[in-house]
């Protein structure tokens, strides 16, 4: 019998039921999109608001995770932090309590540690972790165009990769437990490095009499042209609304376990340790909720100015 084609895997695999775990702002939009693609989901999120939508399209409800994974060969998760995605996978409601999955696909961004123990975890009930991290925030998430790295066993990748595309791009990283989260806290740190540094350059364009938005289309026009200045400025700080989408205690918990784990393999984050700091008094200003963007009001505090366009 010849292999099934990967046009053939993904017709075989659209209809099946697919497991969602966390089904908030960023799980929320990933599930509709498998519901879009044909596959019956069962979902479970401890903030019952997050499935209304996604029931009312036909997902089941399922009281915990383990029921989740008692419901379907492969579950996904989509988390906040590394403790909750941890009682997630191993917790005793957790998804080694269920009965039927055999993949579990987690789209948090956790860090390698986490990564490992929870692989490691499985591995006695024969589970396999799929580390997925995505990038792209919620936009992302809806449009289907996030960043989606992974790293697993290539089998395991060929299985899963039908459903992971519907999300957006994929990057595998190799077979290890963690590989991917090493990429996906590379990129939250120069994410959060770019939005500093340009909210301190505009700070002091401001203060020296440039408007900011002639000063951001001067950057982005220019060699300082960063993810910051031409998408978070114009979106969510020129206009003052600071409502970019993703949380200042989330940007903090990346870049903290970003710098955490790099400290541990002997890899010096001088200016990462400065941006750790900047989250760390954005988040002790404006609250783990406030949008990360924040960044740039502690800026405009110290510096006397606005930086509006």
């Amino acid at each position: 019998m010849r292999p099934l084609s990967r046009r053939d895997r993904e017709r075989t695999m659209a209809g099946e039921t697919i497991g969602f775990v966390g089904t908030g702002r960023m799980g929320g939009p990933m599930a509709s999109r498998l519901l879009d693609a044909g596959y019956s989901l069962c979902i479970y999120d401890a903030q019952p608001d997050a499935t209304t939508a996604l029931v009312a399209r036909g997902a089941r409800l399922a009281k915990s995770p383990a029921e989740v994974a008692s419901a379907a060969d492969i579950v996904l998760a989509s988390l906040p932090t590394p403790d909750i995605v941890k009682a997630v996978a191993l917790g005793p409601d957790g998804v080694i309590a269920g009965n039927r999955a055999t993949v579990m696909i987690d789209l948090s961004t956790t860090g390698p540690g986490a990564a490992k123990l929870i692989a490691a975890g499985f591995e006695p009930r024969n589970i396999t972790l799929v580390d997925a991290p995505v990038s792209g925030g919620i936009k992302g998430a809806v449009n289907g165009t996030l960043a989606v790295m992974v790293s697993c066993p290539k089998a395991t990748y060929d299985k899963v990769e039908p459903i992971l595309k519907h999300f957006g791009k994929l990057f595998y990283t190799g077979d290890k437990p963690g590989t991917a989260q090493t990429a996906k806290l590379a990129n939250n740190l120069m994410a959060a490095a770019a939005l500093v540094i340009t909210s301190e350059a505009v700070a002091m364009g401001v203060k020296g009499g440039v408007n900011a938005k002639v000063l951001i289309d001067i950057i982005n026009a220019s060699s300082g042209r960063n993810s910051a200045s031409e998408d978070k400025f114009p979106r969510a700080v020129l206009p003052g609304t600071f409502d970019f989408g993703f949380a200042t205690g989330l940007s903090y918990k990346d870049v903290r376990l970003c710098v955490d784990e790099a400290e541990a393999m002997g890899v010096p984050m001088v200016c990462g340790a400065a941006v750790r700091q900047m989250l760390a008094i954005t988040n002790a200003k404006f609250g783990a909720s406030s949008d990360f963007t924040s960044i740039a009001k502690v800026l405009e505090e110290w510096a006397g100015v606005e930086m509006r366009g």
